[in-house]
């Protein structure tokens, strides 16, 4: 794939946890990625949760976190993309924080990779389709 990927923590998570997907979302490392900070902050939360569910030590989070933060992703302030965020939001009757992911790869020329398929569901039929292609 050409150009700016823009990849959401559902696929960064696929590069510390072993889940179907994982080998796919670890090819895309060799790309150019971009993410919104929002990224390591979803990341650590779906990194908590698993410590919660007695799926992942705390020590194995924190250590699984320190692996993410050296992944090959130029990490963008979220601020400047917030404002479209909330209009795709209204748009796509979706979340906020996923659609941060979508106004960056519009922003940068790119499109998202997600792992999530309720995001990805919410752009089907839109003219944004195209933006967001599924992991």
């Amino acid at each position: 794939m050409n150009g700016v990927i823009v990849v959401d923590a559902s696929v960064a998570l696929k590069w510390v946890i072993e889940e179907p997907g994982s080998d796919t979302a670890a090819e895309l490392q060799g790309q150019t990625l971009l993410a919104p900070d929002l990224w390591l902050i979803e990341c650590a939360n779906a990194l908590w949760a698993r410590v919660r569910r007695n799926a992942l030590s705390a020590a194995d989070a924190v250590a699984l976190f320190a692996r993410l933060e050296g992944a090959p992703v130029r990490t963008m302030p979220s601020q400047l993309y917030v404002a479209e965020a909330l209009q795709l939001a209204g748009d796509l009757n979706h979340p906020v924080y996923d659609c941060l992911y979508l106004a960056a790869a519009l922003r940068e020329n790119g499109v998202v990779i997600t792992a999530d398929s309720r995001f990805y569901e919410a752009t089907r039929g839109s003219l944004l389709a195209e933006r967001v292609k599924a992991l």
